[in-house]
């Protein structure tokens, strides 16, 4: 299952800060898309997700200043 985050407008590290709390409510195999428009979560996010094992599945950069990017809870 994909469950949605939106975090556009949200300054950092809010957005990172939001995915931590949804992830842990989420099962092994449901993917989180975050949309987020705060450069910092373009590298915080990621390195998150690396520390975790989480793999990324979608990052895309949608715009000059949004991007949005599925990761998935092992």
């Amino acid at each position: 299952m994909i469950y949605e985050l939106g975090t556009v407008g949200m300054v950092c590290p809010f957005p990172l800060i939001e995915a931590q709390k949804k992830m842990e409510e989420l099962s092994a195999g449901d993917e989180l898309k975050i949309d987020f428009d705060c450069t910092q979560a373009t590298e915080s996010i990621p390195n998150w997700a690396a520390e975790q094992n989480y793999p990324i599945n979608h990052f895309e950069q949608l715009d000059d200043a949004s991007w949005t990017i599925t990761v998935q809870k092992v």
